[in-house]
């Protein structure tokens, strides 16, 4: 009985699924439980090795109850990917027999005596491989042979049903058959969107001359920059305009034959769905949390950037999540990707 503790984001959680399709194939009669802040933990439920879901309480009243709970689940292993002060105390009063985290060079290994084993993750390796790589340190650290990387979602049969009713049918193999593309152009971060103006030439240049039908999705905070893509476009964009659940989404996202986005959660969810992504990256280190799989296209302008003159706020180079760089990438070259991945095979 297996507890995996990783509290965010929606990609890592997504990302976990490589963990546990090894333990699955290692304990084939094991029992894998998640353990995930409640904005993130339902994309587990999709994932057909997890048996269990569980969530960290809102509210202090909620918290007796819960660690009762986590008492009486009687895991056996706990694997902690957040080695926080919160998880390490966690991790240690399951009272599982096998408990592991990471040493982490450049992060201090918090309460070492509450663990029995820890993966040494040097800076060196975590910033050259691809996050699942780290990952799978854990299962490797407790005896967990690993034989595969990968990562599996199955929508449920309803969320299906929905999807296909607002894409306008099933997906089809048929050779001639129209295709379909979803844009999402949301981002956790303001400085890592694209402009909304050349997102809306790249779906007119898509719908004209590769005779493709392009959707639209984004969060309802984003429902303003969906509206400034549609007012920019010249030919008609479909806005699917519902509000989705994650599991809904999911379920969208398998009905197209391209996933146009930024880097972000949504991202690893197409390509954990084996649908093809073209994915926007800013000066995000693309080693570590590119699209999982060979068959993506990642666009990145050459790094280090430098600063935009008419970025809309000064530019931080050394955070990610503060640098405009995204920007530097062109409507030809964002066309020239989607091209490539929409053309038939040879």
């Amino acid at each position: 009985h297996i507890l995996l503790i990783r509290r965010r984001y929606l990609g890592d959680l997504v990302l976990l699924g490589s963990v546990c399709r090894n333990l699955r194939l290692h304990w084939p009669g094991a029992r894998i439980t998640v353990l995930a802040e409640a904005a993130y933990a339902s994309i587990a439920t999709l994932n057909p090795d997890v048996a269990a879901v569980l969530t960290f309480p809102r509210r202090v009243a909620e918290w007796p109850r819960f660690l009762r709970g986590l008492r009486a689940a009687r895991f056996t292993h706990v694997l902690d990917f957040d080695n926080t002060d919160k998880t390490a105390w966690l991790t240690r009063w399951t009272g599982a027999a096998v408990r592991a985290t990471y040493d982490r060079e450049t992060n201090r290994f918090r309460h070492r005596r509450l663990y029995t084993h820890a993966a040494v993750v040097t800076n060196a390796d975590y910033t050259t491989r691809h996050i699942t790589e780290t990952y799978l340190a854990l299962p490797a650290v407790i005896g967990v042979p690993i034989a595969t990387r990968e990562v599996r979602l199955v929508p449920r049969a309803e969320d299906v049903a929905l999807a296909e009713k607002l894409t306008g049918g099933p997906k089809s193999a048929a050779p001639n058959r129209p295709r379909k593309v979803l844009l999402h152009p949301g981002s956790r971060s303001p400085f890592r969107l694209w402009p909304a103006d050349r997102f809306a030439a790249v779906c007119d240049l898509i719908q004209d001359q590769l005779g493709a039908q392009v959707f639209v999705v984004a969060g309802p905070a984003e429902s303003a920059l969906v509206r400034e893509i549609r007012r920019h476009a010249q030919m008609h964009l479909v806005a699917v305009e519902r509000r989705l659940t994650t599991g809904q989404f999911a379920a969208l996202l398998a009905q197209f034959d391209l996933f146009l986005c930024h880097d972000s959660g949504p991202m690893h969810i197409a390509a954990a769905l084996g649908v093809p992504v073209v994915a926007l990256f800013g000066s995000q280190n693309t080693a570590i949390w590119r699209p999982l799989g060979d068959h993506h296209t990642v666009l990145q302008t050459p790094l280090p950037c430098t600063c935009l003159p008419d970025a809309p706020t000064p530019c931080v180079k050394t955070d990610s999540y503060r640098s405009y760089c995204v920007r530097k990438l062109t409507v030809d070259e964002v066309f020239a990707a989607v091209r490539r991945q929409l053309a038939p095979p040879a």
